[in-house]
């Protein structure tokens, strides 16, 4: 009797064994999966058509959290299907003068989302930064 019961959890801790062994294959598959996701998803970064290469202290921009070399994927409506040239943010700049605006940027390598108020303030312009065209 106690050799039976001793073969017979012999047989229950190899098939506990083995159930955790894969159990751990799996999830490092599972993993491997996720990360490579991950990859694909920031390779596919959308694109930019506008560049920050200025930002003045103090000014809404600068208030808001846009930095120098931010890439401006869109700005408000504006984005890198509907952009023609610099006078189509300057016009969204215009209409939402005290309304936030949603900008989104590329910033070493990350999308991030910045809200942005045009507004008077003691420095020139509604912004208080400078906007320029990517060549592609």
């Amino acid at each position: 009797l106690q050799n039976d019961h001793k073969a017979l959890m012999k047989q229950v801790e190899e098939a506990l064994h083995q159930l955790h062994a894969r159990e751990k294959e799996k999830h490092a598959k599972d993993e491997a999966e996720a990360l490579a996701e991950a990859m694909s998803q920031n390779q596919s970064l959308p694109q930019a058509f506008a560049k920050v290469n200025t930002v003045t202290p103090g000014s809404p921009a600068s208030v808001s959290g846009l930095q120098v070399d931010d890439e401006i994927v869109e700005f408000g409506s504006v984005n890198v299907n509907n952009f023609q040239n610099m006078q189509n943010i300057a016009t969204v700049v215009q209409h939402s003068e005290g309304r936030p605006l949603s900008v989104t940027v590329i910033r070493s390598g990350k999308k991030v989302h910045v809200g942005l108020t045009p507004k008077r303030w003691a420095g020139k312009g509604l912004l208080g930064c400078n906007i320029i065209p990517l060549q592609r």
